[in-house]
C-alpha cells in the first residue's frame, strides 16, 4: 500500500443510522474532498484550518445534490493516520452513503483496503503494532473488562510494559556484549551469580503477561457454558433470570425445554454463551429424546458447566448420574429454589464439587455468589484491565518466543556454557519483544495483522 494513494471508505457500520461517514485520506484528500463538499461558506477546505469542522452540502461529479453534510478536517500530521484527512458526515442511510463514496472515488481517490487507516497510522509512527491491535479488540469489546483492556492497550500501556522488559534485556545484552568485546577497557565483569536473578526477574514478568493473555481471552472470546439438570430444577428460570429476558418457556410440566435453547449473557462482565438444555431423565418421547442427548452432548464439551439441583426435591437417579458425569474442575453445583422448603442431601453436593452456590433463580437471591464462584471457575479473580494485557495470539506468541530465550539463557548459565551463548538468547529475546510491538515485525506479519481489520478503519 503505497502512501501516495488517497483512500477512502465508509468508516461507519454498514447499516442504516442517524449519522454516516466517508473517510478520506492522502496527500490528495483536500482536492478529492473540494470535489464533492460545497461549504456554505464558500472557503475551499484547503484554506482551513485543521481540527475544524465546515456546514455545507455534498453533490455528485455532475452537480446533483446528495445530501447536506459537515465536513471535518485534519491536517497532516496530526490526524488518525499521520496524513492528510477529511472526513464528510451526511445521513446515515446506505444508500447515500454508497453514492457518496461512489462519486469520492469517481473524485479521484480510491477505496481502502481492511485496516488501512490504521495501518497508515502505524507505518507513520501514530502508533505501533500493538496499540493499532488494540484498535479491532476495543471494536469487538462485548463487555466491560473487555473494553477497558483494548483501551488500556490502545492508549500505550501494554507497549510500556514491554518496553520497560525490553530496556532490561537491553542492560544486559549491552553489559555481556562490552564486556566480550572490549576486555581492555574497564568493564565490569560479568558475574553468573549476578546475571541469572537478572534473567530469572525478566522472565517471571513475562510469565505474568502470559497469564493475563488467558485471563483476558475469557473476557474477550467468552465461555461457552451450559445449564443442565432434570426437569423443572429451574434451568429455565435461571436462564432468563441471567439473560434478563424471557428467553426460555417455564411451566411446571417436566419435558418443556426440548431444544438447545442459546443466548450470549454477561456475568461478573464475562460474557458466557449460554446453552438452556433438556432435562436429563429417561423418556419415552422421541423428540424428547433427541434434546436429552443432545444436552449430554453439550455437558461433555462445556468450558462451564452449571449442574442445577433442585434444593426442595430428594435426589434422584437424574442427579446422580450428572453428579457422576460432570467435570469438577469446571462445574458449579447451582442449587436452586433455597426459598422453598430443604428435602436435598447438601452433604453429597457439597462432597462432589468443589464450587456449590445456593440461589433462587425466581427472585435472584444468591446471584452475587454465582458470579464470584463463575470468576474462580475461570481464573478471572484480580483481573486488571487497566494494567495493558496481550490481546491477540500473534502477540503471546512473540511473549512465549521471549520467555522461552530466556530460559535456555538461565539454562545456559546454569550449566557453564560461554556467555556467548547467554548473549545469543537473550538478543533471540529481545528480537520476540521488538516485533510484539511492530518495530522488527515483517511485512508479512504486518499484512496478517490488518488483514483482519474491517474496511473503514
Amino acid at each position: 500500500m503505497g502512501s501516495e494513494r488517497t483512500i477512502a471508505a465508509i468508516a461507519t457500520a454498514q447499516a442504516p443510522g442517524g449519522i454516516g461517514v466517508v473517510r478520506i485520506s492522502g496527500k490528495g484528500a483536500f482536492a478529492v474532498a473540494d470535489r464533492v463538499f460545497r461549504p456554505k461558506s464558500g472557503k475551499g477546505l484547503p484554506a482551513c484550518k485543521g481540527y475544524t469542522a465546515h456546514l455545507g452540502a455534498v453533490y455528485t461529479m455532475a452537480g446533483e445534490k446528495l445530501d447536506d453534510a459537515i465536513a471535518l478536517v485534519f491536517f497532516s500530521p496530526k490526524s488518525y493516520t499521520g496524513e492528510d484527512v477529511v472526513e464528510l458526515s451526511c445521513h446515515g442511510g446506505l444508500y447515500v452513503l454508497r453514492r457518496l463514496l461512489r462519486e469520492v472515488l469517481s473524485a479521484g481517490a480510491e477505496l481502502a483496503g481492511p485496516g488501512e487507516f490504521t495501518r497508515r497510522a502505524y507505518l507513520n509512527g501514530k502508533m505501533d503494532l500493538a496499540q493499532a491491535e488494540a484498535v479491532m479488540q476495543l471494536i469487538h469489546a462485548s463487555g466491560e473488562q473487555a473494553a477497558q483492556a483494548a483501551q488500556a492497550a490502545s492508549s500505550g500501556v501494554l507497549s510500556e510494559r514491554i518496553g520497560s522488559l525490553r530496556e532490561s534485556l537491553k542492560g544486559i545484552a549491552a553489559h555481556l556484549a562490552a564486556w566480550a568485546d572490549f576486555p581492555e577497557e574497564d568493564v565490569p565483569q560479568v558475574e553468573p551469580g549476578a546475571l541469572y536473578p537478572q534473567l530469572q526477574e525478566t522472565g517471571l514478568a513475562l510469565d505474568r503477561l502470559l497469564s493475563g493473555f488467558e485471563q483476558g481471552k475469557v473476557f474477550r472470546e467468552g465461555v461457552d457454558t451450559v445449564i443442565c439438570g432434570r426437569p423443572n430444577a429451574g434451568k429455565s428460570t435461571l436462564m432468563n433470570r441471567l439473560a434478563g429476558c424471557g428467553r426460555s418457556i417455564v411451566t411446571p410440566h417436566a419435558g418443556t425445554t426440548r431444544d438447545v435453547i442459546e443466548e450470549t449473557v454477561l456475568v461478573g462482565g464475562i460474557p458466557l454463551r449460554l446453552a438452556d438444555t433438556a432435562g436429563l431423565r429417561d423418556t419415552e418421547d422421541p423428540v424428547e429424546q433427541i434434546g436429552v442427548e443432545a444436552a449430554w452432548g453439550r455437558i461433555r464439551r462445556a468450558q462451564l458447566l452449571l449442574a442445577v439441583f433442585d434444593s426442595s426435591q430428594p435426589l434422584d437417579r437424574e442427579d446422580m448420574s450428572l453428579i457422576s458425569q460432570a467435570v469438577p474442575e469446571r462445574a458449579i453445583a447451582v442449587v436452586n429454589k433455597t426459598d422453598l422448603p430443604l428435602a436435598c442431601d447438601l452433604r453429597v453436593l457439597e462432597s462432589s464439587f468443589p464450587r456449590v452456590v445456593y440461589i433462587s433463580a425466581s427472585t435472584g437471591d444468591g446471584l452475587d455468589d454465582l458470579e464470584r464462584q463463575v470468576a474462580d471457575v475461570l481464573g478471572t479473580r484480580g483481573f486488571d484491565p487497566a494494567a495493558g494485557v496481550l490481546s491477540t495470539e500473534r502477540q503471546r506468541h512473540e511473549a512465549a518466543r521471549a520467555k522461552a530465550a530466556l530460559q535456555e539463557a538461565e539454562e545456559a548459565l546454569l550449566s557453564g556454557m560461554t556467555l556467548d551463548a547467554v548473549t545469543v538468547c537473550v538478543e533471540d529475546a529481545l528480537h520476540a519483544l521488538y516485533a510484539l510491538t511492530g518495530e522488527r515485525a515483517s511485512d508479512a506479519v504486518i499484512d496478517q495483522v490488518f488483514s483482519q481489520f474491517c474496511v473503514g478503519k
